[in-house]
């Protein structure tokens, strides 16, 4: 992409050499080369800021995103600690529902 629309290379600009004439170099092909790196560094600025804009939306889409994991993990961290809290009542609760019975049917077979 970059390359379809930059026509000069670094090189090319160093390279370039112009054809001397009496009064010096033709003003018509200085001014014709300097308007190829003119329009070269105005699409150069271009896509700076085209990629600047887009470097900036990515960056705020992972910021959005890193929020949603720490709110997820947080999520699942309380999900988690719920489920065990749960899970131990529930085994506490099934331990005093044994012991309740045990003293129920003692009762019952000692009547």
């Amino acid at each position: 992409m970059l390359s379809e629309k930059i026509v000069l290379s670094p090189e090319e600009i160093y390279e370039k050499e112009f054809k001397v004439d009496a009064r010096g170099y033709r003003p018509q092909e200085v001014d014709n080369f300097l308007d190829l790196i003119i329009k070269d560094y105005s699409e150069f600025i271009k896509l700076v800021r085209g990629y600047e804009r887009e470097l900036q939306n990515l960056n705020d889409e992972n910021n959005k995103l890193k929020q949603q994991i720490r709110k997820l993990q947080t999520e699942i961290e309380a999900r988690e600690s719920s489920n065990s809290s749960s899970q131990v009542s529930n085994i506490d609760l099934l331990r005093r529902i044994s012991q309740l019975e045990k003293i129920v049917y003692s009762k019952m077979s000692n009547n």
